[in-house]
């Protein structure tokens, strides 16, 4: 029992890896002794990102915009020429769009829905041969999908295909959980607030009512969300797959 959540020596390969969630990810993976591959849109802050996880361990960056099939065929073609075994999946890389019912956009359903959903249906069809290969009895491989509580909750902003893309993500998770059993466990985690990009403009507004709707009374931090992934992709989580786990305070409790 003592090593039930030691995932040193895996293979990591996070999306969206350069700032917020996926830096948390990445981060709390390579302390732990993980190699991490993230990949962001703009080499400036890949190159940063990755700089600064190089403090604790090994990374490397790959710049790759996944809103384009070819990309993604392209980064998952990096990937498999310098690892034959992936060990950890991690499909963070997400879009957001906002505006008032009768302004909403076509072009925001294309790029939320093309990102947050046909890309992690991508990436993961594409890396399934190195994910298998990395599967061994009682230690199988690990996708862990990036979805949101405004995919479990009606949310308070008018961010519909935002909203609905996470619903996708975490109904696509249960599909692929069955489908890619019992080689690879797919689970979500449906973030509720953290600091990041996505949320800065949201915190700056509404952070004190958000907190105040908290059960537990505050954002969250780098440890939670590291800690779920950890958890997941470690021997602890080994028997848990199409699940769809709130890390959000217990704010989706509030309604």
């Amino acid at each position: 029992m003592k090593n039930l959540f030691d995932v040193s020596g895996k293979v990591a390969v996070v999306t969206g890896g350069s700032r917020g969630i996926g830096f948390m990810i990445a981060r709390g993976f390579v302390e732990n002794g993980v190699k991490v591959y993230i990949c962001a849109r703009k080499k400036d802050q890949i190159d940063a990102a990755v700089a600064e996880l190089g403090k604790s361990g090994e990374a490397h960056g790959f710049v790759a915009d996944l809103t384009s099939e070819e990309a993604i065929r392209k980064l998952a073609g990096e990937i498999a020429a310098r690892e034959h075994e992936v060990n950890i999946l991690v499909n963070n890389a997400g879009a957001n769009w906002g505006a008032p019912l009768a302004e909403y956009p076509d072009a925001a359903w294309d790029r939320v829905l093309g990102t947050n959903v046909k890309g992690v249906f991508q990436l993961t069809q594409a890396l399934v041969p190195e994910l298998e290969a990395a599967a061994r009895p009682g230690d199988p491989a690990r996708v862990i999908n990036i979805g949101s509580i405004d995919g479990l909750r009606v949310p308070a902003l008018e961010i519909y295909a935002y909203a609905a893309s996470k619903a996708a993500v975490h109904h696509l998770t249960r599909v692929l959980a069955k489908r890619l059993a019992p080689n690879v466990t797919v689970n979500a985690v449906a973030p509720g607030p953290f600091e990041s990009k996505m949320m800065q403009a949201t915190l700056e507004r509404f952070k004190d009512a958000i907190v105040a709707a908290t059960p537990l009374g505050r954002i969250g931090e780098p440890e939670d969300m590291a800690g779920i992934a950890i958890y997941l992709a470690s021997r602890a989580g080994a028997y848990t797959t199409g699940a769809v786990i709130p890390v959000d305070g217990g704010l989706v409790l509030s309604g």
